[in-house]
């Protein structure tokens, strides 16, 4: 099982910039498929925002596509989601996790592996 820490949250001023990391206890080259996922203030549902699979292909989805970008760091295992452009409705608990490709991902409840979370604020 893998261990995942989120990690950059915080409060921030709309049209402001945060960077988040997720920490894995193993190697991310051995893991098929990351995905960043927010839950909105009040609300049940995680959202999957962004997603990389280990062949380097990225996906977005449309309320974050053209403002977050994800990436891997294979050096020091880590998997970051750079956030440009914040707005109030970015606002949320940020997770990642880990699937063996998209389907898996989109299936949050089944997943296992979920971290605290690390919490974003985004104030106009």
């Amino acid at each position: 099982q893998v261990h995942l820490v989120e990690s950059g949250g915080g409060l921030v001023q709309t049209g402001g910039y945060l960077r988040l990391s997720c920490a894995a206890s193993v190697s991310i080259d051995s893991i098929n498929a990351f995905g960043w996922y927010r839950q909105a203030p009040g609300g049940n549902e995680r959202e999957l925002v962004a997603t990389l699979s280990n062949d380097g292909h990225t996906g977005y989805s449309d309320s974050v596509r053209g403002r977050f970008t994800i990436s891997g760091d294979s050096a020091d295992n880590t998997v970051n989601l750079v956030m440009n452009y914040l707005k109030p409705e970015d606002t949320g608990v940020y997770y990642c996790n880990v699937g063996g490709g998209y389907p898996d991902l989109v299936n949050w409840r089944s997943l296992l592996n979920w971290g605290q979370g690390t919490q974003v604020i985004v104030y106009s």
